[in-house]
């Protein structure tokens, strides 16, 4: 198919582009970017023209954490489900964190869950592996076979490992191979509580995670990626402390890069409000001073991506009391818009709130995306067509009913968003068009 979009305000944070022209697609890919391509003199014939007048065309979205529920958690969350709502947010490329159930520490399991999203024709899945069998902490998996399988990295999702010298070795093998490992950083004793250590956690009678816990982490890291020279990622950097740690890692050379979560980004431990089982998260919400730091490093780009940290949760475990609850909230959707929220509300700019959920975490990827890596998080002609459409201007209020993941629970129900997305397209096929612009 050929898809004119005409009259959009064309943003590529990679290149700096930032003009009023129209974008031409055909089969699959990006065939040129510039104004006038809707004359009848362009050459151009489509078989589709979408309007993007009064709105953003932006390269699509590249998520580095999402939690798909399937397989072993469908009642949570179905492929079909969450795919859905990644295109619908704009999303196009997300990895799928290894604590599936089984976990995804086997090649089969990787083949399996590529070959189901592959068939749905939604947002591309970019699996990461297990880095540990069951994600024990205790016996490496087959790296080499999980990367053949289609696995961009390695990771143990929440579960820390507590033998260090496993860990070294995870690194050690990792680093000959060129593979990247994705740690969240929390000790294994020190992060057993349900609420960030302070004077709230102590009032309202909740079990603290002391900001030390990310920190001694950190170290730990650090040193090994100072002896092994491994690739790193940071999932989820929760404190000021920490964020320090990680500019000083970056200034000294250290191969780490690493992300922030949305809900970290905008929340802080009052935000629990009386027990809301909607902000039971990890890590967990912290003061105003570690997000004000979390906001101004993602600004300065210490900080890579901006992530959603999407963990769809259903009904009955989330319902519960705070200390009960289960882990986790929805935000594929709402990834695009708590992005533009922040540069709206710190003046950050359309190009920078765009970067830390385009072409930052896609560089992130690099070549671990194959094929995808030279376009991905970007908009160049010949590249593969995968944008977003969105309206800055139209604002949105989430509500269960119209979130498309099944876990319906997020901290932002109810409150006004900016930027609604009006069309999703993936490999140059539309993927997701809101109803407003299918009636026009």
């Amino acid at each position: 198919m050929k898809i004119l979009i005409s009259g959009g305000r064309v943003i590529d944070p990679a290149t700096g582009r930032d003009e009023l022209c129209d974008v031409a697609v055909a089969a699959g890919r990006i065939i040129a970017i510039k104004p006038g391509l809707g004359d009848a003199d362009s050459g151009f014939v489509p078989t589709r023209t979408i309007d993007a007048s009064g709105c953003i065309v932006a390269p699509g979205l590249v998520d580095l954490a999402v939690r798909l529920r399937e397989p072993g958690q469908e009642h949570a969350g179905m492929l079909a489900s969450e795919l859905a709502a990644a295109v619908a947010g704009g999303v196009t490329s997300l990895v799928c964190l290894p604590d599936t159930d089984p976990v995804l520490d086997e090649s089969g399991l990787v083949d399996m869950l590529k070959h189901r999203a592959g068939k749905l024709h939604q947002a591309r899945v970019f699996p990461l592996g297990a880095l540990t069998r069951g994600l024990q902490g205790e016996v490496l998996t087959e790296m080499v076979e999980l990367t053949e399988a289609g696995c961009i990295g390695f990771g143990q999702a929440e579960v820390p490992i507590v033998n260090t010298q496993v860990l070294q070795r995870a690194l050690q093998y990792a680093g000959t191979f060129g593979y990247t490992v994705w740690l969240r950083p929390q000790d294994a004793w020190l992060g057993k509580g349900v609420a960030a250590s302070g004077p709230l956690a102590t009032r309202m009678g909740l079990s603290g995670i002391p900001v030390a816990a990310e920190l001694i982490a950190l170290h730990t890291i650090f040193e090994l990626v100072r002896s092994t020279r491994a690739r790193v990622h940071l999932c989820r950097i929760s404190s000021a402390a920490g964020i320090e740690l990680v500019r000083q890692a970056k200034a000294e050379g250290l191969p780490v890069t690493c992300d922030v979560s949305v809900h970290n980004l905008h929340l802080i431990d009052v935000d629990l409000g009386y027990f809301d089982s909607r902000t039971r998260l990890s890590p967990p919400l912290r003061q105003q001073r570690d997000r004000e730091a979390l906001r101004a490093a993602l600004a300065d780009g210490t900080i890579d991506a901006l992530v959603s940290d999407h963990t769809p949760v259903d009904e009955d475990a989330k319902v519960l009391p705070f200390a009960e609850a289960e882990v986790g909230a929805t935000a594929l959707e709402l990834l695009l818009s708590l992005a533009v929220r922040w540069a709206q509300a710190d003046g950050v700019g359309m190009q920078r709130a765009l970067a830390t959920v385009t072409h930052g975490p896609a560089s992130v990827l690099g070549h671990s995306l194959g094929t995808l890596s030279a376009s991905a998080g970007r908009l160049v002609e010949g590249g593969v067509a995968d944008l977003c459409i969105f309206d800055p201007e139209a604002w949105w209020t989430p509500r269960p009913a119209q979130l498309r993941s099944q876990g319906k629970h997020t901290p932002f129900i109810g409150q006004e968003l900016p930027a609604s997305v009006r069309a999703t397209l993936v490999g140059g096929q539309v993927a997701y068009e809101a109803a407003a612009a299918q009636a026009a």
